[in-house]
């Protein structure tokens, strides 16, 4: 079948099911609106493996597919259009396959809900918008998809509208995102001021001679390229959830577990991303907007795995990690290392996609408790999802063996993303050295926090009973209008039998989305190693990603040993600390929390930053407002316009008004005055 045909059919099938459910999905129902949009995103994973296919084995040239003009406004000329290379190719299996794997999982979690067919017409709209993202042939498309899926993300993070709780962190989500999206616009213009265009065929040409251009701003000198990409990153900082603009998303879990999965692991926070490695023209060409990119990058990686550590809910443990891991992309690709990045990140689909899923299937168990304090011993019950997330656990972490290049799928992505590092520090640049340092040590806190939630949900002893699943699902089955608690989530009823209110599996919607998705975080590294990263990159992107003659971090080459084996050590070195603490001393974790001491404070309270903004932004506009209303507006503006010239007229007019007594003899009296004063001014004139 045609290329172009294949990909129309891929873009538009989820916007098709989405229009169905959403419009429709009253009428037809709610099975049928599942089985519309479920379907659709199948059809799309499976055409879009089909263009994959055909890209990586089939010799598929890119091409761009325009379909009607957007916007056409004197030079500013915007097509409807779907852009297909090796990056598109990429994210076409990434965002289908994890979004109709979520769509299936949703059927069984999702089973209780009484708003189906809104929920999957949600989903299936956020994954349009992201299919018009990641297929954008210029940057009006892009801000279009870019947009779309904020404000999808801002609906399903508050579905269930009637949760205070889920109300403030959607809101909070989208303020964010419009920060961030403010500096991503204020690139685009910049971009279309500066080069005319703001096509992306037509642009990347005209970069290398105009690289040196710059704007004289308050006597200095700012180099354009660096201003813009500086700009556009700003916006990739607030859709990725990056140090600084990183808040919304923890909060972001008050969402359903199928959305945190899709949106906040697999493909929305990966946007940021993807972006900057389809800017590679133009980021080889600032070298400052580069070191801003590895600076950032390496914080976040650095800040999202400290409060990792101590973190308490299932869901939330994990959002941070996609911080961390985010952190990872960034670094890559601000030392260069693009095709690194663009390998994790589809690597990372995979398993932190399967991580969610797996905690979705914990909580089902568990009745929807999110506390991992009352987990523990699980492994019994839940062997399928105990399992799948273990998988799940050894991909993040990075666990194989160096030279034997043996591993599961993050081994390869983050090792090549941490030798990268090193290697552009080698070349020269020494935030490269930063990064590789950063890379390392990250690397053991990840495996430690991951090992935490694995050997605190399933081994150890069971700190719950049966009593307390039966007091969580009495709870729910008494919620009025199908309304959740501050930590509920609506899940498929549990079997009322002799073990009713033991935790036990999820349904198969849910268990067979976690099975693939494991295989794909055994599989995904080593089946396309040479692919992304290895001898066959040039020929996998095919000028998709763009590396200048001076850099060189992803050429072949033999690292010093023990850099290669690094990641490893320190993988392993947090394995070990979290079996020492949880498994050989169980309760020493416990033990330490209790003790409340600084840095756990610090680290627990996600290093004080809602705090700080609290302060600073949201009190500080308070008062602002305070300031300019109460002072400004009714004190100056109205105390000396409206109000002061009202209130003079109106003790003028009450004087005036006390002379109208309606008395005779007051105006006969007053008249008389008046006859006096005329007779005397008379005389004065006439002796004068």
């Amino acid at each position: 079948m045609d290329a172009k045909l294949l990909v129309t059919i891929i873009l538009y099938g989820p916007l098709l099911g989405a229009t169905v459910a959403g419009l429709f999905g009253r009428r037809i129902g709610n099975t049928a609106s599942m089985a519309v949009t479920t379907g659709f995103l199948m059809l799309s994973a499976v055409l879009s493996w089909v263009v994959f296919s055909q890209w990586t084995w089939g010799g598929l040239e890119p091409f761009t597919n325009t379909y009607v003009p957007f916007i056409q406004v004197g030079n500013f000329v915007s097509n409807w259009s779907f852009r297909l290379d090796g990056l598109s190719a990429v994210m076409l299996v990434v965002v289908t396959t994890v979004s109709s794997l979520v769509h299936l999982y949703s059927w069984g979690y999702m089973a209780e809900d009484d708003s189906k067919p809104r929920f999957f017409a949600y989903l299936s709209l956020f994954t349009f918008a992201m299919l018009s993202l990641i297929s954008a042939a210029d940057f009006m498309q892009l801000f279009f998809g870019w947009e779309g899926v904020g404000l999808a993300s801002y609906l399903l993070i508050g579905f269930w509208h009637h949760k205070p709780t889920a109300n403030a962190a959607a809101i909070k989500a989208f303020v964010v995102n419009r920060v961030g999206d403010f500096g991503f616009a204020l690139g685009i213009m910049t971009v279309f001021w500066s080069l005319g265009s703001i096509q992306f065929a037509q642009i990347f040409p005209l970069v290398a001679a105009h690289a040196g251009d710059s704007w004289l701003f308050a006597g200095q000198h700012f180099r354009l390229m660096d201003l813009a990409c500086t700009l556009l990153f700003i916006g990739a900082m607030g859709k990725s959830a990056q140090f600084f603009l990183h808040t919304w998303l923890p909060d972001a879990m008050e969402g359903p577990t199928p959305v945190s999965a899709l949106i906040h692991a697999a493909t929305m926070v990966t946007a940021g991303v993807y972006m900057v490695c389809l800017l590679s023209p133009m980021f080889e060409y600032a070298p400052f907007a580069k070191h801003v990119v590895i600076i950032i990058g390496a914080l976040t990686a650095l800040f999202a795995a400290t409060v990792g550590l101590v973190q308490n809910d299932i869901k939330r443990v994990i959002a941070y990690s996609t911080c961390s891991q985010l952190g990872y992309m960034f670094m890559a690709a601000g030392v260069g290392a693009y095709q690194a990045s663009m390998f994790h990140l589809f690597t990372h689909a995979f398993f932190k996609a399967l991580l969610f899923l797996g905690a979705g299937s914990v909580i089902h168990a568990m009745a929807h408790e999110q506390d991992m304090r009352r987990y523990g011993n699980l492994m019994k019950y839940l062997p399928v999802t105990c399992a799948v997330m273990v998988i799940g656990t050894i991909s993040i972490t990075g666990l194989g063996i160096p030279g034997v290049e043996w591993g599961f799928a993050g081994f390869y992505s983050k090792d090549s993303i941490i030798h990268a590092a090193y290697a552009a520090g080698s070349a020269g640049d020494p935030l490269g050295y930063f990064a590789f340092v950063i890379g390392v040590f990250v690397a053991g806190l990840t495996a430690f926090y991951s090992w935490r939630v694995a050997f605190f949900t399933f081994n150890g002893h069971a700190r719950w009973t049966s009593e307390d699943l039966e007091h969580h699902w009495h709870n729910r089955d008494h919620a009025h209008d199908g309304s959740h608690d501050d930590h509920a989530e609506t899940h498929s009823e549990p079997d009322h039998g002799e073990h009713a209110h033991l935790p036990h599996e999820s349904p198969w919607t849910m268990r067979l989305p976690l099975i693939l998705l494991a295989l794909g975080a055994v599989a995904a590294g080593f089946v396309f190693v040479e692919k992304f990263t290895g001898a066959d990159q040039h020929e996998f992107w095919r000028g998709a990603i763009f590396t200048a003659a001076s850099n060189h971090v992803m050429a072949e080459g033999s690292p010093p040993a023990w850099t290669v084996w690094a990641p490893l050590v320190a993988a392993i070195g947090g394995l070990a600390v979290a079996a020492y603490m949880y498994l050989m001393r169980e309760g020493l974790g416990a033990r330490l929390a209790a003790n409340r001491g600084p840095v756990y404070l610090f680290f627990y309270n996600k290093w004080f930053f809602d705090e700080l903004y609290e302060a600073v932004f949201v009190k500080g506009a308070a008062l602002l407002g305070d300031l300019f209303w109460k002072g400004g507006d009714q004190k100056l503006i109205d105390g000396l316009g409206p109000d002061g010239v009202s209130a003079v007229s109106l003790e003028v007019g009450k004087g005036a008004g006390r002379l109208q007594t309606g008395f005779l003899y007051h105006y006969a009296f007053v008249m008389l005055l008046g006859v006096a004063a005329i007779l005397t001014f008379a005389l004065w004139a006439w002796t004068a």
